[in-house]
């Protein structure tokens, strides 16, 4: 059984969390600097099998997509030719890095890691695959 790979792509870096194989829970995986993406998604599914990708998809409160998507089209599009087998998705990302604020503060991580963007974007990432897993099941799915 596939993972899903969950990515919170961003300008200098990008959050990555994913599924265990059963599909049930999600983890933060890592945060690598956006140059160094493909090199490390190419590494990563070399070694585990990923059935399916879902890329955090920037939308701002009114619902238009933000700065970001002008990034993100690119990658996706790289993507699909590089792994066209593994069917890949845009999910609304919208207030997921609030949410990793949120979530580093009840935590009772100290000040100084919550400053650490890389954390908030491994964590945003997680955010977006929870998210998506919970979908899945509110639509009675397993996954495809």
């Amino acid at each position: 059984m596939g993972r899903i790979l969950s990515i919170d792509y961003g300008k200098k870096r990008t959050g990555i969390a994913v599924t265990d194989p059963l599909k049930m829970i999600a983890g933060g995986l890592t945060t690598v600097d956006t140059v160094t993406l493909f090199d490390y998604l190419k590494q990563y599914m070399e070694k585990e099998d990923v059935e399916r990708i879902i890329v955090g998809e920037p939308r701002q409160t009114n619902g238009e997509y933000s700065e970001n998507m002008k990034r993100i089209t690119p990658f996706v599009n790289r993507m699909k030719k590089l792994y066209p087998a593994i069917p890949i998705e845009m999910y609304d990302e919208r207030f997921t890095s609030v949410m990793a604020h949120r979530a580093m503060l009840e935590s009772g991580i100290n000040r100084k890691a919550r400053q650490d963007k890389a954390l908030v974007d491994k964590i945003s990432a997680t955010i977006i695959l929870e998210d998506y897993l919970e979908s899945l099941r509110m639509k009675g799915e397993n996954s495809k």
